[in-house]
């Protein structure tokens, strides 16, 4: 506990047992300085530290017991490691004397996790107590964030011994910011600045960097458009004029049709992931590849670079800008109007404007995001919800969205949402779920109901299955294998938990809901009945080309 609160932290999300009980019992002695939550499933938090994470700009911690309370988080370890994000998971064991005797509840944690941590290491001797501790929160949060585990085993939990606060900056052969070449920064700005269609595609490291400020000088001095991925959209402002929208498999027309149209396409802390990317054979093969990235396994290992420049692109992006033209590319800017009009034409404002009487996903998302003044945080579940949420929310301030981007964990949005409380309690959160997440962790309504988190709800109700069901009708003629969804009722769920709560059905009743739903100090539940076959478009279909987008369905 003394080590934990060395580095700060001040909230933990958990869940206790047996091999974890003396842990527990110390905490009971901290409660003023560390705030534990009890979460309803070690999944949760997991999740919960994610979001905690991803919004506070700080590592994320979990305590749980050993075995199946271990096992519970790695899906959110594994999430965490794909998606960047800082947490520390400390995980009880059973004594040393015990291990590999398959002792009860004992599992080889730290084999279990190597491959999708940054660090996992077990706790055997008090006196590593403190050094342990130290290290995982250095590895978590430096260079490229990430998970780390600690495994603990009970007679380290139980022998006494001096503590020494410790802090430590410094691994050997561990590097977590690569050193920048000079030479690749001139070659970055020399190509830069003969660009005549330069397109920077804007990941979460500007986000991760705090180099938010550093993206925007970049852009503006050379006069260059940007996409943004799915974490990286609110780097930028919805409404800056140089951000031309998300990229990837249901992103805008416009900054993915046109990379495959750029001369020179600049990569700021993203990693060219499938969904980005679509059909490698074919995604810019016209243009120069400039990759700014702090790790340097990412470079070339989907895409080939022509200019790699290593760092942190808080301090690259300044150097690169500094030896940029002011340009302007206004001939290069006005292209993507004609599909800006095309996708208004035939997917915004249908989307947003529907003739049919119900419902559809995206007004609701809008109406939302509105309401909010487009200063909420964004955190979704994974689906359907999730791209209608990320295209039409709006984002004015940094460090907006939370989701679930690499491994696209169904069950993330609830728990994440309640992490994020606490990690921006200033800030209105706004969690947007469809039928089938909300319930892989719906117990975390009973966390929300204890802590009284003011998670915003809103779950779009198709009875469906949405993503599978469209991939269903649009690929697989329509044979829709266990995708209709049977919900419970919400409200009356709700009523269990003495959590707010509303079902609408009209658009006539949706601006008095959402108006309800924010004017609550505390949890509400907004359950939207939406059309039940909606889709999401446009959309680059498995294995095309980012430039061969169907509008349509």
């Amino acid at each position: 506990m003394r080590s934990l609160e060395h580095q700060g932290v001040k909230t933990i999300f958990g869940y206790p047992g047996g091999s974890i009980m003396p842990v527990f019992d110390a905490l009971y002695d901290h409660q003023r300085a560390l705030h534990h939550i009890l979460v309803r499933h070690e999944q949760g938090a997991a999740h919960a530290a994610q979001g905690y994470a991803r919004v506070a700009n700080e590592v994320g911690v979990c305590l749980v017991t050993s075995g199946p309370g271990a096992t519970n988080t790695i899906t959110g370890i594994a999430d965490a490691m794909i998606d960047s994000t800082p947490i520390v998971v400390i995980a009880g064991q059973v004594g040393t004397s015990f291990l590999g005797t398959d002792a009860f509840q004992e599992v080889d944690l730290v084999g279990i996790t190597q491959p999708i941590t940054k660090w996992s290491y077990q706790i055997r001797r008090a006196e590593d107590v403190a050094w342990a501790v130290a290290r995982a929160f250095y590895i978590a949060k430096s260079g490229r964030p990430g998970p780390v585990v600690l495994d603990f085993a009970k007679n380290a939990q139980l022998e006494k011994v001096a503590y020494t606060p410790t802090k430590l900056d410094f691994i050997r052969s561990y590097v977590p910011v690569p050193d920048t070449e000079e030479e690749t920064v001139i070659a970055a700005a020399d190509l830069i600045n003969n660009a005549e269609r330069p397109l920077v595609l804007v990941g979460q490291g500007v986000e991760l960097g705090n180099a938010q400020e550093e993206l925007r000088t970049f852009l503006e001095k050379a006069d260059m458009p940007a996409g943004c991925t799915l974490h990286g959209l609110s780097a930028l402002s919805t409404n800056h004029p140089l951000n031309k929208g998300m990229l990837g498999m249901h992103g805008n027309l416009g900054p993915n049709v046109n990379t495959n149209k750029c001369d020179v396409l600049i990569a700021v802390g993203m990693r060219f992931d499938d969904r980005v990317t679509g059909n490698l054979a074919t995604y810019a093969k016209q243009a120069k590849i400039i990759h700014f990235d702090i790790d340097p396994a990412e470079v070339n290992k989907n895409l080939k670079a022509d200019i790699a420049v290593l760092g942190d692109c808080k301090q690259t992006l300044v150097a690169v800008t500094e030896r940029l033209k002011k340009n302007q590319h206004t001939e290069w800017l006005d292209s993507f109007k004609v599909y800006e009009e095309m996708e208004e034409e035939k997917v915004i404002r249908p989307e947003l404007y529907p003739k049919s009487k119900t419902l559809s996903m995206g007004e609701v998302v809008r109406a939302v995001s509105d309401a909010t003044n487009h200063e909420a945080i964004l955190v979704t579940d994974v689906g359907q919800n999730q791209m209608m949420a990320a295209r039409y929310f709006k984002y004015t301030k940094d460090r907006s969205i939370v989701t679930s981007g690499g491994l696209g964990t169904m069950g993330f949005g609830l728990p994440a949402a309640i992490g994020a409380t606490f990690g921006c309690p200033d800030r209105t959160v706004c969690v947007f779920m469809g039928d089938g997440g909300l319930q892989m962790n719906i117990q975390e309504l009973g966390t929300i109901m204890e802590q009284q988190a003011p998670v915003k709800m809103i779950i779009l109700n198709n009875n469906y299955l949405g993503n599978v069901r469209q991939w269903q009708a649009m690929f697989f003629n329509k044979r829709y294998s266990f995708t209709p969804m049977l919900n419970p009722d919400y409200m009356k769920i709700c009523e269990g938990y003495n959590i707010a709560s509303r079902k609408v059905y009209t658009r006539e009743e949706l601006k008095a809901a959402i108006d309800e739903m924010l004017g609550v100090d505390g949890p509400f539940l907004l359950e939207a009945c939406v059309v039940e076959e909606g889709n999401v478009m446009p959309m680059t279909p498995p294995g095309g080309s980012v430039n061969q987008m169907l509008l349509e369905c």
